[in-house]
């Protein structure tokens, strides 16, 4: 068989299993219709920000000129700074904004290799 027919034969059945694949994902996002996952979603679309929140309200303690409140302002402060390092506050548009930046480089690369 001459290569380039089977080359086109082979690029032909990756199109197919592509489309495959496709298809079997877009019929599975069609069956996501419970409370549950539209509650996730709506979760995302407003995540809380606790450490920033925390962090806010200890610098106001701090510079507050009560003195029993400094010594609170300062672990919140210290706080704050920990659960922002710790706590993912990612809404749905964070997490849309780095797929298309992780499939921009996915391209990018790519295109190098080749």
């Amino acid at each position: 068989m001459d290569e380039g027919v089977r080359q086109g034969i082979d690029k032909i059945k990756k199109v197919r299993d592509s489309l495959h694949r496709r298809a079997k994902i877009y019929s599975e996002l069609g069956r996501i219709d419970d409370r549950g996952t539209a509650r996730a979603l709506g979760g995302l679309q407003r995540a809380p920000a606790p450490g920033k929140k925390i962090t806010k309200i200890g610098f106001i303690f701090l510079l507050s000129p009560d003195p029993l409140t400094t010594p609170l302002g300062i672990p919140m402060i210290i706080a704050g700074k920990y659960l922002e390092k710790v706590y993912n506050g990612a809404t749905i548009k964070d997490v849309g904004q780095e797929t298309k930046n992780f499939f921009s480089d996915y391209s990018h690369l790519k295109d190098k290799m080749n």
